[in-house]
């Protein structure tokens, strides 16, 4: 399947508008899905799991190819969830049932490969072969050797509720000559939500959690923003300006404090236009870079960026966790390891493990080394917290817990991800 997503992918580099992506939506692409989807997933509306789908697989594809051919194929609502997020609130969620997971992610591709050609360079999130990193990378790089006075660092309230349907369908029918293809589209948008036992519809929003919706949203705001930005807003600036976004998550850097004053103007009209809002309180301009002094910061991606110097007294900007989202995470490692405290220790160890080597394996990025060891520390210090509550009577020494803790062979915390170019 990769030689067909390469071949359209092409023909959307030399022609303006693509069509035929239905005809990506077949026996192949459906069963590569199946495969590709966890059996640990969470069930949609229909209570169908992986493993039920999988008794009549190839006779429920072919129904389902059938359907898809007589326009006969409706997606169901999805299930709405919510799930905690580090700073207490909660984030909602679309669960898809499995079968529209497997359409979603046939037309996902065929998506993608339409429209990785046309994204911009500033565009980082749900792309092949891009990510946060890089993103944080090139930032960086930014700030230290072009000419970055002002940081434009910005908000959209509640970006994924509030994406105008008829407007994200006018974009995708500006790239893709396909009315079968726009027309299940439509229908994805227009399934509604299940909450409660209660239907609700709505013109507008892109269900996190559906499996096509991150490149939905990466096609409106291409359009929104970068578009506009790099073909409009750039060509008006007195000085130098440079995007970048990572899904809904943007920050703009300026040269001179009036153009970062125009754009932030020109932004709360370009969003209101496409029903979208800056948040107040999140969105500010904050002076930043090597001749505005050395203590702004602003965060970005779980990153607080810091203007600095090194040893040297040379210019540096210093990358750290996030003073907020180290806490959350905290907080978030104390909660988890409590609730486990009458659990198996060796279980919870094992599942502790990973938890740690993912967080490593993102914050650990060159100058962050001590916010990474500050964290492993604070949860190894309340493991054995919570392990000497667990024995009231006769608690835990000290000794133990390490031998225990080395048993599990945790290893040190290390920078493993190189951001300096």
């Amino acid at each position: 399947m990769q030689n067909d997503w390469s071949r359209l992918e092409e023909i959307s580099k030399k022609y303006s508008t693509v069509s035929g992506l239905m005809s990506y939506v077949n026996t192949d692409t459906l069963m590569a899905e199946f495969k590709r989807q966890s059996r640990k997933k969470a069930k949609g509306i229909d209570g169908i799991s992986k493993t039920d789908y999988e008794e009549n697989l190839e006779e429920n594809i072919e129904n389902l190819i059938k359907r898809l051919k007589n326009f006969s194929y409706h997606p169901k609502p999805v299930r709405r969830t919510y799930i905690p997020k580090d700073n207490g609130q909660v984030r909602p969620l679309g669960i898809p049932s499995f079968e529209d997971k497997l359409v979603q992610g046939a037309m996902a591709n065929a998506l993608e490969s339409v429209y990785e050609p046309r994204f911009l360079e500033c565009s980082y999130g749900f792309r092949v072969g891009r990510n946060a990193h890089q993103c944080i990378a090139d930032m960086n790089h930014t700030l230290m050797f072009k000419k970055v006075n002002y940081v434009l660092d910005a908000d959209i309230k509640g970006f994924f509720d509030n994406v105008e349907h008829e407007w994200l369908i006018k974009f995708l029918e500006h790239d893709i000559a396909d009315k079968t293809y726009i027309r299940y589209i439509k229908r994805l948008l227009r399934a509604g939500v299940m909450e409660e036992g209660k239907h609700f519809e709505t013109d507008k929003n892109v269900p996190q959690g559906g499996v096509i919706s991150p490149t939905l949203a990466n096609v409106y705001l291409h359009y929104v923003l970068d578009v506009w930005f790099e073909k409009r807003i750039k060509q008006n600036l007195r000085g130098e300006a440079y995007l970048f976004r990572y899904a809904d998550d943007f920050t703009i850097m300026l040269q001179r404090e009036d153009d970062s004053k125009m754009i932030h103007e020109a932004l709360i009209d370009r969003f209101a236009k496409f029903g979208l809002e800056l948040s107040k309180d999140k969105t500010r301009i904050v002076p930043f870079g090597r001749f505005k002094g050395t203590k702004e910061s602003f965060d970005f991606l779980g990153f607080r960026f810091i203007n600095g110097r090194d040893q040297k007294e040379n210019y540096r900007v210093h990358i750290r966790t996030s003073k907020s989202k180290l806490k959350q995470k905290k907080q978030s490692a104390k909660k988890w390891l409590t609730e486990r405290m009458h659990k198996p220790i060796w279980e919870t160890l094992k599942t502790l493990k990973l938890k740690l080597n993912g967080h490593i394996n993102y914050y650990g990025v060159n100058g962050n080394y001590r916010s990474i060891q500050n964290f492993f520390s604070y949860v190894s210090h309340t493991f054995y917290r919570v392990l000497r509550r667990r024995g009231q009577k006769k608690p835990i020494k000290f000794k133990d817990f390490i031998r225990i803790w080395n048993a599990a062979d945790f290893r040190p915390p290390n920078v493993c991800v190189n951001i300096w170019y």
